[in-house]
């Protein structure tokens, strides 16, 4: 009988314990979790950057057991619709839709790959879910919806004789037109009215705006994604005709609007993230209620404001989250 050396025993040893720890490395599961938006922008950008957070912070790591993919359909939704198709013919484990034009797409394309949307104004306006009650299918989410009452309020805080309220927006965006319907309803109650001005692509926001001027007071802007793609060109437009710019999104106060009171999209995108690891760790997504964020924020833009013919009033100063200078 051949007998080994004992060193090359040991050898053997250390080969035999290195493999052995190599195959339970790979045989740790990876979960898989695919992410679709409609467009990139600054809010949209931090909502897909909260989630990927708070799969890191539940221990899903890329490379080790997580394979994130990510993909943006650059506002188009025919290309939102192929993106659509690709992920779920990947069958991950669960695909995150980011606005609503792509949450629409991944909807209409499974009725068995949990899908989890975010940054959607009304999910049931929407028809992604059949109510704001857990919908029994594979389809949950956390929306962005704001209390319009309260952004009435700021507006009329910001300028107080507001008459017309002035709203560009693209019509084929389902949240979009919830937000004008809405605010069609509300607005005389506060005897105040909506002029609309439609902006069916990105490149149709500056001309848009430029149709309001001399007809309203001020102009709000929902997260409309053309819209808060092309904000730059609508701050143009207020600030070159003095037209005051309230906002809902936070992040357009950096690009020129005076204000906004609006959820963080960081915390929402976290927020999100916390469901798809509940989906990742066995629940079903029919079972998990639709969610919102309470997590509103003041923004304010003190150089908009002087850009803007708009004096600022102290208090809601001292109340703001975060001011720009």
């Amino acid at each position: 009988m051949l007998s080994l050396p004992k060193k090359a025993l040991l050898s053997l040893s250390v080969i035999s314990l290195a493999m052995s720890a190599s195959f339970a490395i790979a045989a740790e599961p990876v979960k898989s979790v695919a992410v679709t938006a409609i467009v990139e922008h600054p809010a949209l950008d931090s909502a897909r950057d909260g989630i990927l957070h708070a799969l890191n912070e539940a221990g899903f790591t890329e490379g080790k057991n997580l394979k994130w993919q990510y993909q943006s359909a650059q506002g188009n939704t025919a290309t939102a619709a192929q993106i659509a198709r690709k992920f779920i013919g990947d069958n991950p484990d669960v695909i995150v839709g980011i606005a609503t034009p792509s949450a629409q797409a991944l909807v209409a394309g499974s009725k068995s790959v949990p899908v989890v949307f975010t940054a959607v104004t009304d999910p049931v306006q929407a028809q992604l879910t059949p109510s704001w009650e857990a919908s029994g299918t594979n389809v949950t989410g956390v929306s962005d919806i704001l209390e319009l009452e309260k952004q009435i309020e700021l507006i009329k805080e910001i300028v107080p004789e507001v008459k017309n309220i002035g709203m560009v927006y693209n019509p084929g965006e389902a949240n979009s037109v919830a937000v004008v319907e809405a605010f069609k309803e509300l607005l005389p109650k506060y005897g105040l009215k909506l002029v609309e001005a439609a902006a069916p692509r990105t490149v149709d926001v500056s001309s848009a705006a430029r149709s309001l001027v001399g007809k309203v007071d001020v102009i709000y802007t929902n997260t409309d994604n053309n819209v808060v793609s092309a904000y730059e060109a609508l701050a143009k437009v207020g600030n070159d005709s003095k037209i005051p710019l309230i906002a809902s999104d936070t992040d357009s106060v950096k690009r020129g609007a005076i204000a906004a009171l609006g959820v963080n999209y960081r915390d929402l995108g976290e927020q999100t993230g916390r469901i798809v690891v509940r989906i990742l760790n066995g629940e079903k997504p029919g079972d998990i209620q639709p969610q919102t964020s309470e997590n509103l924020q003041l923004y304010v833009n003190v150089t908009a404001a002087e850009k803007q013919g708009v004096l600022l009033p102290l208090s809601l100063i001292e109340r703001a989250t975060e001011i720009i200078r």
